[in-house]
């Protein structure tokens, strides 16, 4: 079977590009990145390696490069050709190859090709796929949406991998850890007979990314943020020390009555959950900057982002969110003259008031928590 994947990076080649070798795909990875691609088109193969003691290398091979910035006809035919469409280029690149999917799933109608497809965004977002639609949808005549309708799907998924930034030699070496989720919302499928192996389809993504956004997401940027207020540089170094780790784990515990109460999660394998989060971000063998971690802290500060909306619901459900809040207020303070968003948020900070800031950022209007989170702040 083949496979077009948008996105050769780091991700792209560790965690997608190894469940689709592992499910006997051929794998065209699309990028714009010529050094990764040119390596891909010679050699046809790659090494993966686990983070963790037994350095596990995992050999994937089969695949190829086309870069889409000099080649787009070889990667609407590899659309049209194609058994299943991922994607892992970051949520901001999905509107750039919305057109070459477009015309790969014309190409298919234009072949009368009646196999169904699936087109899966695996960014760290929700609702990805169906956001990548709606910009393929722009493309798209009567005619092609009406075949869409039939033979085409964009499923919905959730992923979960830690991938550090690195750098090797080896243009197409990637180390990640061992850990790896993916889950796709089966309902939104079109290819009911193509199911990959060490993929979960359910037929309720939501709990799913919730879970995800809420325990990874926000546990790692609170290892970040605390870690960064008490003057560590790197993740694991953070963690290995209480004060940090006590914050993590009193902040996942919010979030996970959040989870609980709301999609009915066991408590017993949520907590289990939890360790297992605990666990990864300790891996001695993983060392990520917490600089890479708290990068765009206006983004993560968003209304329906991983802190506020969190905040949101616990309050509304009566529920404890004091560690989170503190995050927060660990967030305006964190300060990198390198990351565009810390300075834009400082300068907003010496010119506004606390309050007016964190209205502005976060998208609150409750005042409540507004005056809270300034409380914070302040102490």
């Amino acid at each position: 079977m083949r496979a077009t994947h948008f996105g050769a990076g780091n991700i792209g080649r560790g965690f997608i590009g190894e469940i689709l070798a592992k499910n006997d795909f051929s794998i065209d990875f699309v990028d714009i990145n010529e050094t990764i691609i040119n390596a891909l088109k010679e050699r046809n193969e790659y090494t993966i390696e686990l983070a963790d003691e037994q350095k596990e290398q995992i050999h994937v091979d089969n695949v190829t490069g086309i870069n889409n910035k000099d080649n787009p006809e070889a990667v609407v035919d590899s659309v049209a050709a194609a058994d299943i469409v991922t994607t892992a280029i970051g949520p901001n690149v999905l509107p750039f190859i919305a057109e070459l999917i477009a015309k790969g799933i014309q190409k298919r109608r234009a072949e009368k090709v009646t196999t169904p497809l699936d087109v899966i965004a695996c960014e760290n977002m929700i609702g990805g796929s169906q956001f990548l639609f709606e910009k393929v949808e722009g493309f798209l005549t009567e005619e092609d949406l009406a075949y869409v309708e039939e033979f085409v799907g964009f499923p919905n998924a959730a992923v979960d991998r830690i991938v550090p930034i690195q750098h090797h030699e080896d243009p197409l070496f990637v180390s990640v850890e061992p850990f790896s989720e993916w889950v796709v919302d089966e309902t939104q499928c079109k290819n009911k007979d193509l199911r990959l192996s060490d993929v979960s389809y359910v037929e309720d993504l939501e709990p799913y990314i919730e879970r995800k956004l809420f325990s990874v997401n926000t546990g790692h940027a609170t290892v970040a943020y605390t870690g960064a207020y008490a003057g560590y540089k790197t993740i694991d170094e953070a963690i290995g020390h209480d004060d940090v780790l006590q914050q993590l784990r009193a902040v996942l515990g919010e979030t996970g009555s959040l989870l609980i109460a709301k999609w009915g999660f066991d408590a017993d394998q949520h907590q289990a959950y939890i360790n297992k989060i605990v666990g990864r971000f300790e891996n001695p063998h993983i060392s990520d900057s917490i600089d890479r971690v708290a990068r765009t802290p206006i983004r993560k500060l968003g209304y329906d982002e991983r802190f506020i909306r969190p905040i949101r619901e616990l309050k509304d459900r009566g529920l404890g969110y004091v560690h989170l809040v503190e995050v927060v207020a660990m967030i305006l303070k964190y300060q990198d003259p390198n990351d565009e968003q810390s300075v834009q948020l400082q300068g907003m900070l010496k010119e506004k008031a606390v309050e007016a800031v964190i209205a502005e950022v976060t998208g609150l209007t409750d005042e409540t928590l507004i005056a809270e989170m300034t409380a914070e702040y302040n102490a």
